[in-house]
């Protein structure tokens, strides 16, 4: 069976995949905001120890497996012959197999060319799940993310001109008080012009990341749903799935762009209507945390 090195993270909807954790760490652990991977130093797994892993998985098991997921952050960085290895043995491993996903980051997406992206989609690695964080560039800078949003952009258009689902995340209150309606319309802007399949939110929250959130002069809630308002008023993608159902949220927002746009920004609205009749909620900022390792 698969051996982990905790903690071991996965998108909310992969919860019923096979988890193979082919890297530990992530390969661009310097993003200030960001504490997933602080106390794991990055390294590759071996193609061998996967193979292993993979053989392992009882027969009579097998049958029920449709999708895998490949952690841990960053896995789509593993090299390029090793992951065609890699995919190949799920495919013959698991008859069943649908979808393949891996979290991905703008360097890997960078040192992967459109031709391999296209092999790494034939052998099911279906869907990216890639962190945007913001669309601001300033944003971006502040808090090391090592490209700018245009740079993102291409990458993200590269995979997605080669059959790839994207699943993007951004953070509500990533930017403070300073910058929050350029964090958000920055935000659309680039969603809209990637058009992703999947657009999230989350709330910036404390998880090892004390030292930056301590930096910013941080959003109330009252702040935090008016940048979500804004966003969700400038967005305007071809064809999106949005989702705000992370623990950290405070505001659980679902739908489907364009359709659903007015719908969702009224939902915004009617919430801040009715926080406003309990004194001194909208103006406290949101101090959910994660602690467990």
């Amino acid at each position: 069976m698969p051996s982990y090195v905790e903690p071991l993270f996965r998108p909310p909807s992969e919860a019923r995949s096979l988890i193979f954790q082919i890297t530990v760490g992530c390969s661009q652990n310097h993003c200030t905001f960001c504490g997933m991977y602080k106390m794991k130093r990055f390294r590759v797994r071996p193609v061998e120890e996967i193979l292993a892993e993979i053989a392992a998985i009882p027969r009579h098991y097998r049958s029920r497996i449709d999708r895998v997921f490949l952690a841990d952050g960053d896995a789509l960085v593993y090299p390029f012959a090793g992951l065609v290895t890699i995919l190949d043995a799920l495919g013959e491993a698991f008859p069943l197999l649908a979808r393949i996903g891996a979290y991905a980051s703008p360097a890997s997406l960078a040192g992967k060319s459109a031709p391999e992206l296209a092999a790494l989609r034939e052998r099911k690695l279906r869907i990216l799940y890639f962190g945007l964080e913001s669309g601001d560039g300033a944003t971006l800078a502040a808090i090391n993310k090592g490209f700018d949003p245009d740079a993102m952009a291409e990458l993200a258009l590269k995979a997605r001109g080669e059959g790839m689902k994207l699943s993007v995340t951004a953070i509500l209150g990533l930017a403070g008080r300073g910058r929050s309606m350029e964090h958000a319309r920055g935000t659309a802007a680039w969603v809209n012009r990637v058009s992703p399949e999947y657009f999230s939110l989350l709330t910036l929250f404390h998880r090892h990341n004390d030292d930056f959130v301590r930096s910013l002069e941080q959003c109330s809630r009252r702040e935090l749903m008016q940048e979500a308002r804004e966003m969700l008023l400038h967005l305007a993608p071809q064809k999106t799935i949005l989702r705000s159902n992370h623990v950290s949220n405070f505001l659980e927002l679902a739908g489907s762009y364009p359709r659903d746009r007015e719908r969702l920004v009224e939902q915004v609205d009617l919430a801040l209507t009715r926080a406003e009749r309990i004194p001194g909620f909208l103006d406290q900022v949101p101090d959910y945390g994660e602690e467990y390792y």
